[in-house]
């Protein structure tokens, strides 16, 4: 009898080693909505680790903090979820996590769910992007989801349906190393469905907004408006999220422009 329960036991521990462990950030803070709506949604899917920046940190891209110390403080752990906040920025606890809280690789980066769109240009400035992108370099398949809802109350519902979709694909089927998807959905009550899209070319115009401070200094407000350069691409995301379909786009980290590198070999010395 003893020896079976043992050997139960044992099995027990082998099938919750071999869940998938995922690690959960973001660029709104641990206390946003999307967030914790993603984190009850992939909680079927996997052990969750969640370490996100305890306030805000939209805009943040890439960035790293080099020259002040970054802490850590855990909020909550029960059976199958952890939640750590972190001073830092969205990069900052991707790397936190894979270098010093997890004992293990995560099999899974997923950032977000984001309070706004990250499509077309915008994936360079987003931190929910970077901190996809900072999964992708530890060559871990990675994923960021977007809602184009801004509001803190958002209605999740359908992103947090497609986001799990995709991340049990992922679970499923790997991603090439390097390569790391950004899904954005268009705040609809009934999605229409998914496109695989290509990055849509535009940038912003009028970006500021120039005011006065109480001291009569001039200050500039961020804002602005995406000038879409190419709004019949039927292929490209901005189009695909005006038109009710959640866009998901492949991102890659490797930038060389290779078309240029022949062009450019007489310039070599």
């Amino acid at each position: 009898m003893f020896i079976f329960a043992a050997k139960l036991f044992i099995l027990k521990f082998m099938v919750r080693d071999k869940k998938p462990l995922i690690l959960v950030t973001n660029d709104d803070g641990f206390q946003a909505k999307g967030i914790n709506e993603l984190i009850h949604a992939l909680k079927e899917l996997g052990e969750i680790v969640v370490i996100a920046p305890d306030g805000p940190r939209s805009g943040m891209s890439s960035a790293i903090t080099s020259y002040i110390p970054l802490r850590i403080n855990k909020i909550s752990q029960d059976k199958h979820i952890t939640i750590y906040s972190c001073t830092g920025t969205p990069v900052d606890c991707v790397k936190l996590g894979v270098n010093e809280i997890l004992n293990k690789k995560p099999d899974l980066v997923v950032s977000g769910i984001n309070h706004g769109s990250n499509s077309a240009i915008s994936v360079i400035y987003s931190g929910t992007l970077g901190a996809t992108l900072e999964g992708c370099i530890f060559e871990i398949p990675s994923i960021g989801i977007s809602l184009t809802d801004h509001s803190p109350d958002a209605d999740f519902s359908e992103a947090v349906k497609i986001g799990k979709q995709i991340a049990e694909k992922v679970l499923r089927e790997g991603l090439p190393p390097g390569i790391c998807l950004n899904l954005n959905v268009p705040d609809e009550r009934k999605l229409k469905g998914l496109k695989i899209c290509s990055q849509t070319k535009a940038f912003w115009k009028k970006e500021f907004v120039k005011n006065k401070d109480p001291f009569g200094e001039t200050i500039y407000w961020l804002t602005g408006h995406l000038h879409n350069e190419e709004p019949h691409n039927t292929n490209s995301d901005e189009w695909a999220l005006e038109h009710g379909y959640a866009a998901l786009v492949p991102v890659q980290i490797d930038m060389t422009a290779y078309s240029m590198i022949e062009k450019l070999k007489h310039w070599e010395s």
